[in-house]
């Protein structure tokens, strides 16, 4: 069974800074796609970053320039850097890894951005 364990998220000032880390477990090799999603309240989940195997990535126009995916592939590891974090950012962050049809996602990390 695969599991996906996030880290990393908090209470922080805007302005500020967070790395978010999210490491797979159990039988799962060559993982296409890791992504990063996050659903404020009241509002529906939404793509924040992705990054494939080969390192191509893609950022939500709100995050670009601010926030930063990577990937380990040899630990398996998602991470995402996150710099001048905004009020808006305040959500749960999920993520998502992908090989073809199968995918899992983490339970989420609440991140809150203080004004």
């Amino acid at each position: 069974q695969v599991q996906l364990v996030e880290s990393g998220g908090g209470l922080v000032q805007a302005g500020g800074s967070l790395r978010l880390s999210c490491a797979a477990s159990g039988n799962i090799v060559g993982i296409d796609v890791m992504a990063w999603h996050r659903q404020a309240p009241g509002k529906q989940r939404e793509l924040v970053a992705s990054i494939t195997r080969a390192g191509s990535t893609n950022y939500a126009d709100s995050v670009k320039g601010r926030f930063t995916i990577s990937r380990d592939n040899i630990r398996r590891t998602v991470y995402l850097r996150m710099n001048s974090l905004k009020p808006e950012d305040t959500a749960v962050y999920y993520c998502k890894m992908s090989r073809g049809l199968f995918e899992v996602w983490g339970q989420g990390t609440l991140v809150t951005v203080s004004s």
